[in-house]
């Protein structure tokens, strides 16, 4: 009997509801339906405690090769997480470039200057900047917010805007030769392509 099924039969045998299993594991519901479908394996403290509190032993509930499929699920999620927490403050790092003098000011002067105190260029050119800066940031916020809910997919779906966002301000900043600023942005690409080597799960 494969663990899905042993779970199913031992929530029953108490006539319990996948609601009241996912309290009292301190779990969330969508967990108990995935793990009863066979769509994954709980963590390695989250067997614990399904251990304990249906008085069974971890080898009772799981097979070796199960545990090993476990621990390397756990490690993939560990892992995402990581990723993702990393690419949230690379995006949210973004607004300092508000800030630094990274910025070339055209003609009126040969020094960089920050975004706010750019002169030798447009009006408009300097608005997209900033939309772009900004847009990149609040994208880092949410990803931040969504990481603390615990949704792969949501953030899948925000780690692909980063990097669209990113390489737009790559690009942007190079075409209107901003060449510091497109540094900056281009070896925030760099990084969130390394890590995506690392782990493929996220996109």
């Amino acid at each position: 009997m494969e663990f899905n099924e042993k779970l199913q039969e031992l929530r029953k045998s108490r006539s319990m509801t996948q609601e009241e299993l996912a309290e009292a594991l301190f779990v969330s519901r969508t967990a108990i339906s995935k793990w009863e479908q066979g769509r994954g394996y709980p963590s390695l403290d989250s067997l614990k405690e399904i251990s304990r509190f249906f008085s069974v032993s971890i080898d009772d509930l799981i097979c070796s090769e199960e545990i090993i499929s476990a621990a390397a699920d756990e490690k993939k999620e560990c892992m995402d997480k990581y990723i993702s927490l990393i690419c949230n403050t690379l995006d949210i790092f973004l607004v300092l470039l508000l800030f630094l003098p990274v910025f070339g000011n055209g003609t009126d002067s040969p020094a960089s200057v920050s975004l706010y105190a750019i002169t030798g260029i447009s009006a408009w050119i300097k608005i997209v900047f900033a939309a772009l800066i900004g847009v990149a940031v609040l994208n880092g916020i949410c990803g931040a917010i969504i990481f603390h809910f615990g949704k792969p997919v949501w953030n899948r779906h925000r780690f692909v805007t980063g990097m669209v966002l990113s390489i737009a301000c790559a690009a942007v900043f190079i075409l209107t030769r901003q060449p510091y600023a497109g540094i900056v942005c281009l070896a925030i690409l760099v990084v969130k392509g390394l890590l995506i080597g690392k782990g493929k799960s996220l996109l």
